[in-house]
């Protein structure tokens, strides 16, 4: 368990993936084992399921932020993607079969992202520009850019994003 995380907090989350697990199992009539925890990841995602290992990884940082939304959401959803791979195997992330144990076991709508509040755990961002809109890329994206390993389009008008240097603090 991560320092970052009170004893309480991983109680909870404890509890919730206890509950998830016994969700599925009721709804696929079959007992399934609990899923390692652990709270290494960063970045912008709230959780990720590792299919093989039958692990859940979760951001400490947006957890104790949002916990509620985590025990109604976030571990559920990781929770499917492990149910779905058993099940299924190798299928497209969100997909059909994703979103099926989403609404029958956990009777949640499939959603495939979060709508937290990413500021804290945002890295630096660079900010680029088309002819008709203004991004701002993460640090590894603009890393391939000044490599020459990629560049970026405006999906809406096609251009090719361009550099805006005198705008990054």
């Amino acid at each position: 368990m991560s320092t970052s995380i009170t004893a309480e907090l991983h109680q909870r989350v404890i509890a919730c993936l206890e509950e998830c697990i016994s969700q599925a199992s009721v709804y696929f009539e079959e007992n399934y084992p609990l899923p390692s925890i652990n709270y290494k990841l960063r970045g912008k995602a709230a959780g990720k399921a590792y299919l093989q290992l039958w692990e859940v990884r979760l951001n400490p940082v947006l957890l104790r932020e949002n916990p509620e939304l985590f025990f109604s959401e976030v571990i559920a959803h990781e929770v499917a993607h492990l149910i779905t791979f058993h099940h299924y195997g190798r299928v497209r992330p969100h997909g059909k079969e994703w979103k099926s144990v989403m609404s029958g076991a956990f009777n949640l709508a499939p959603k495939a992202t979060h709508s937290m509040d990413v500021t804290s755990v945002q890295g630096k961002t660079f900010d680029y520009q088309c002819q008709c809109n203004q991004y701002s890329l993460s640090i590894r994206r603009h890393n391939k850019v000044l490599r020459q390993q990629a560049s970026y389009r405006c999906q809406k008008c096609g251009d090719t994003l361009s550099y805006l240097p005198f705008l990054d603090n």
